[in-house]
């Protein structure tokens, strides 16, 4: 197989520890500034992904991630934020990290290496054809996500992935795989730097447009999103005010009323 770890090759700097606070930094942040370019280029494989996520979701099926340190905790971030920010339930787009929720704060020893406990911690939320599951690894090469997928093959479960290497045993196991080749970290092998930016970028358009077509934004809106504090009650209250185009008073007795900015805005036009 000719494949190249990239994202453990040396960096392109040396010498870190004799550069100033000014020097780290800006370089850093060249490096940050490839990570979008390298996105752009994956972009026909994300569309390809979404695709499929939104067609899993209209049907009733559920969008799970699944991975081992950064790249499972990034996963379980952007799932964790869907409900609140779409109005959707906990059990539409589900997080999954290798040693499980304490892997989320401490990393659990050995836990990415393990060739069956992916494919377990799937089956215990009764995973089936109806559901897709995105792997994420920026090596590509975590056996915990690679065999998981590969159980999802066996039983026709769509599977995709988010790696940030060339032609690596993930991408080669899912089916719709999505490569943002990041190139060395500043910080050699760090892959919670460039390529963990990368892979939240992807997470972030992969849920985003998800929901979009799923019609959980108006315009440019999150009118399901939920009101858990005053900031977005008063933000509830403008988008209200501005769709409607009555007074804040008014906006406020609508989403008091209704309880939400859809059913505000629907009711407030009859």
């Amino acid at each position: 197989m000719n494949f190249i770890k990239t994202t453990e090759q040396d960096s392109y700097y040396n010498n870190l520890e004799d550069m100033s606070i000014n020097e780290i930094i800006k370089h850093i942040n060249k490096e940050d500034k490839t990570v979008p370019l390298a996105v752009e280029k994956a972009l026909p494989q994300i569309e390809q992904v979404i695709e499929h996520v939104v067609s899993k979701l209209n049907t009733g099926g559920r969008l799970f991630y699944i991975g081992a340190g950064t790249s499972g905790r990034l996963g379980i971030l952007d799932a964790s934020e869907c409900p609140p920010t779409f109005g959707v339930s906990h059990d539409l787009v589900i997080g999954l990290i290798a040693g499980g929720d304490d892997a989320i704060r401490k990393a659990v020893e050995n836990a990415e290496d393990s060739t069956t406990q992916g494919w377990e911690d799937l089956k215990a939320y009764n995973i089936s054809s109806n559901d897709i599951v995105i792997g994420i690894a920026a090596s590509g090469t975590t056996p915990y996500v690679i065999s998981a997928l590969e159980k999802c093959n066996e039983y026709h479960i769509i599977t995709g992935c988010i790696t940030c290497n060339k032609n690596s045993p993930l991408s080669l196991t899912a089916k719709y795989p999505i490569e943002v080749v990041v190139g060395p970290e500043f910080l050699t092998g760090s892959s919670r730097m460039k390529a963990g930016t990368a892979q939240k970028m992807v997470l972030n358009m992969i849920t985003t447009t998800s929901m979009i077509q799923l019609g959980k934004v108006k315009g440019n809106k999150m009118i399901d999103m939920q009101l858990s504090n005053e900031k977005l009650v008063q933000r509830a209250i403008y988008m209200i005010k501005s769709e409607l185009n009555v007074s804040d008073k008014e906006a406020s007795e609508l989403l008091s009323k209704y309880k939400t900015v859809r059913n505000s805005i629907n009711h407030g036009r009859q």
